[in-house]
């Protein structure tokens, strides 16, 4: 299984109250942008376990999964 990798991230909110997540910090504090959010749901971690909106993101050309759940942000990181 996966773990929770907890990343800080850098976001803003647009007129209607929704956040957008436009860069996030890896753990050896190197930072990603973000560079397209393809789509917003509220899903499960299958790989880490955890449920909460998942934001899937292009990040240099590979897509990612970043979480927030209970007002933390994660990403599956390898065991």
């Amino acid at each position: 299984m996966a773990r929770k990798v907890y990343v800080s991230v850098l976001a803003g909110f647009n007129t209607e109250g929704q956040i957008r997540p436009l860069s996030f910090e890896w753990e050896d504090e190197r930072t990603f942008e973000i560079d397209k959010i393809i789509d917003v749901c509220r899903a499960a971690s299958l790989k880490a376990g955890g449920i909460g909106l998942r934001y899937t993101c292009m990040v240099s050309g590979k897509q990612v999964y970043l979480f927030l759940e209970d007002n933390r942000w994660f990403i599956e990181g390898k065991d």
